[in-house]
């Protein structure tokens, strides 16, 4: 079940709920269309004077399962630039990094592919974000089997040298 919060959102939209992957694939033909996309927000938020912030929204594996908590890197990040009104970023956890996983959101709004008017950039214009899952520190588990297979590797290293006939 998803719960969140609607931070603000426009009437109803009528729009087709696509990932990231789809969103990347599909581009061109997906030019102009209203699109739901999940992901989490990662990098930075570029505030502008035009009233508008930039972001990254990221929609691979690692949302779910981070590299820092056990997940297994199963490829690139898989992600598209959005473009939201500065209020939308009021009450938003800090975007995701290394040591923190960044809020996950449901963003609504036009896939811009190729726009003229951005010098050609692709990315979603989003009319409405709802807040998924806030953001958090991620920990970081210890790999007992690596410890344990280094220090095996080590001690064997030290009983070969020290059993070692000395000339």
């Amino acid at each position: 079940m998803t719960t969140g919060f609607l931070l603000l959102a426009g009437p109803a939209l009528a729009t087709e709920e696509v990932s990231v992957e789809e969103l990347v694939e599909q581009a061109a033909g997906l030019a102009g269309e209203e699109v739901t996309v999940e992901g989490e927000l990662v990098g930075d938020y570029g505030f502008r004077d035009d009233g508008w912030m930039w972001t990254q929204l990221n929609g691979d594996v690692y949302v779910d399962e981070p590299i820092r908590e056990g997940g297994s890197p199963l490829g690139a990040n898989t992600g598209i630039g959005i473009r939201m009104p500065i209020e939308f970023a009021e009450g938003l956890d800090p975007p995701g990094r290394y040591r923190s996983r960044g809020p996950v959101v449901l963003a609504t709004g036009t896939w811009k592919y190729h726009d003229p008017e951005r010098q050609g950039e692709s990315f979603l214009e989003v009319e409405a974000l709802v807040v998924v899952e806030p953001g958090r520190q991620l920990s970081e588990h210890a790999d007992w089997k690596v410890i344990v297979s280094g220090a095996l590797l080590i001690s064997g290293a030290a009983a070969i040298g020290f059993a070692r006939p000395r000339v």
